[in-house]
């Protein structure tokens, strides 16, 4: 049980050799932390026996507070409001039954909303989270929620800076992703329990679905990081399915579970120093051997997330004649000929975003994806998938941007009102979340699409709509990243601090509007697309 103390209490503490603080009610300890803080003594002796809250939160994120609370604080201060104690996450029960409940024009079967989760700020969180009703989300998702929650605030969140900032996340971080099999979650296929037979500890494999694979993005991403996000999911998200959908069954089962438990690391390599969006055009060549048991590879790629530390690459090659009828996709193993080296990029730093070449690299024929010249059907279907994992993300990242914001207008105050009082603060904050929800609520019905129609229709009909999505959400992002920005002032353009979220994030934008195609790219293909489809399906003009 925490102790309780007074102010009296804390202000008796106010010497070197015993020195307490408070921050925001709580009661800390920092005696023997004089030595280890970055701002040096004197500072934290001005304000030793004192409230320090106005003094941290100028310097600090709360990152920085939930990294050294539970080795600093010693107590409360009797004045602050007490708690209630959150639920523990606990298995997932059987999805809700849906209640019938009647209307005066039709019979329609709603299920009940679900509990709050979170803060209850508005728009912050999605409006499930808000205990608005959703057709979309059940108790097992529920339970995933709380148990990625509960790991992600206190072995990721606090230590994210630093990782940003040393451009890499620890492996035991990785590797515990396959572990709470987690990375099994994130191909856009059936929980494949022949490889991880424990599966997820909150949701029943059975149960799996799109949704649960979107939540692990989700909350992951409300750390504010795109290098977390992508050094954690990136690589394995993109370059992983198709060797599932499309790799022998003998490949698979020499290479996913080592995949599987994060023991090795996938990625994806597409993209060439000529050839970003233009895939059909891509010129890393692929000869077979004169006895026909390899490929031979010789080419570049670049801008590969992860690939600096990837044994696998789920490469793009041309096996063939010019355009897309001549590209095959390869399993490229980490050996002789590969050269890797890390690119220094304007965001995303812990990402290892990766040039890579290719010198008379021996490939088995056993390792091709899919069937010789037919590459580009299984990259264009493996788009659809990285580019939902980017919109859940951007949309993600525009919340923590808003929600940012929201938090420091109720503290900031200027001209004699806090920042929230002014009206063109609740503007900002007003476009901020009308973007979000409309984004949100056109991703929740493309995964709802994903979850129902079979492959091949998904990435007929859903290629136009998901390109115009992604294309909506990564505007979103920007958006939201600028406005953020402009309520932080100052505190956004240095790094760290209150406003070291939003800082990350700007930087973090272009990672978001280019790759997976950019904006503009995406745009025009969701019209010819959607046009083409319902031509073929019958459309009237």
């Amino acid at each position: 049980m925490a102790k309780i103390f007074t102010a009296g209490d804390v202000a008796s503490h106010n010497k070197p050799d015993s020195l307490y603080i408070t921050i925001d009610g709580d009661v800390y300890d920092l005696t023997k932390f004089q030595d280890d803080h970055p701002g040096g003594k004197k500072i934290l002796q001005r304000v030793a026996g004192k409230d320090a809250s106005k003094q941290f939160w100028k310097y600090h994120n709360e990152g920085i507070l939930k990294k050294y609370k539970a080795k600093l604080q010693v107590g409360s201060l009797d004045t602050k409001p007490k708690e209630e104690p959150k639920p523990a996450p606990a298995a997932a029960p059987a999805p809700k039954a849906v209640v019938k409940k009647a209307s005066s024009s039709s019979s329609e079967a709603e299920s009940e909303p679900l509990e709050a989760f979170g803060d209850q700020i508005p728009f912050a969180d999605p409006s499930w989270y808000q205990n608005y009703h959703s057709p979309y989300f059940n108790e097992s998702h529920v339970a995933l929620r709380a148990e990625l929650r509960q790991w992600i605030e206190s072995d990721i969140e606090p230590y994210v800076t630093e990782w940003d900032e040393a451009k890499r996340v620890p492996e035991e971080i990785y590797q515990e992703m396959g572990r709470r099999g987690y990375l099994a979650g994130l191909l856009g296929i059936k929980y494949p329990t022949e490889y991880v037979p424990a599966g997820i500890k909150s949701v029943p494999p059975e149960q799996w679905d799109l949704f649960h694979e979107m939540i692990i993005t989700d909350e992951l991403s409300r750390t504010g990081s795109g290098g977390l996000v992508w050094n954690l999911i990136g690589g394995f998200g993109i370059g992983g399915p198709p060797v599932f959908k499309f790799g022998s069954q003998a490949l698979k089962d020499r290479i996913a579970p080592g995949i599987l438990r994060g023991e090795k690391r996938i990625c994806l390599a597409i993209t060439e120093p000529d050839a970003g969006s233009d895939v059909a055009n891509l010129t890393c060549e692929a000869k077979l051997s004169d006895d026909g048991k390899h490929f031979i590879v010789n080419g570049e790629k670049k801008w590969i997330t992860n690939g600096i530390w990837a044994d696998y690459f789920t490469t793009a090659v041309r096996t063939g004649g010019p355009g897309m009828n001549g590209v095959s996709l390869l399993l490229i193993e980490r050996g002789p000929g590969v050269t890797t080296r890390r690119m220094d990029c304007q965001g995303v730093w812990s990402s290892g975003t990766t040039y890579i070449t290719f010198e008379d690299v021996k490939v088995p024929v056993e390792n091709l994806l899919g069937k010789q010249n037919q590459g580009f059907r299984v990259i264009m279907t493996n788009f659809n998938h990285e580019r939902m994992g980017i919109i859940i993300q951007s949309i993600r990242f525009a919340r923590v941007c808003y929600e940012e914001s929201v938090k420091y207008a109720n503290k900031r105050r200027t001209f004699g009102k806090k920042l929230i009082e002014h009206p063109v603060i609740r503007m900002k904050l007003a476009h901020m979340a009308r973007q979000i929800e409309a984004s949100y609520s056109w991703l929740e019905s493309l995964v709802y699409q994903c979850e129902k129609m079979g492959e091949t229709e998904a990435m007929l009909r859903l290629g136009g709509p998901i390109a115009g999505l992604k294309a909506q959400s990564t505007i979103t992002f920007e958006f939201c990243a600028r406005e953020a920005s402009q309520i932080f002032g100052g505190l956004s353009y240095s790094r760290g601090g209150q406003g070291g979220k939003v800082e990350r994030l700007y930087r973090d934008v272009r990672a978001y509007a280019i790759p997976g195609g950019s904006e503009e790219i995406m745009l025009d293909l969701s019209m010819r697309q959607s046009l083409r489809v319902a031509k073929a399906m019958g459309m009237k003009l």
